[in-house]
């Protein structure tokens, strides 16, 4: 299974990934997401929903 991965060096705290797969990402208490439950959606949904949305392409997938 992959797991997603936000550099959080490059997110700008949108928070779009947070409101479309909040099963999945959460914004930290410096407005960066990062992922809590890593298998809270499917890598569909999380690819879909997330990572292709995102404005500064952050999120990817680790192997």
């Amino acid at each position: 299974m992959r797991t997603p991965y936000v550099d959080q060096n490059a997110c700008i705290g949108c928070g779009l990934c947070v409101t479309n797969v909040p099963q999945v990402f959460r914004l930290t208490d410096h407005d960066k997401a990062e992922v809590f439950d890593p298998g809270g959606e499917s890598e569909d949904t999380i690819q879909r929903e997330a990572m292709d949305v995102c404005p500064v392409s952050c999120i990817y997938w680790q192997e």
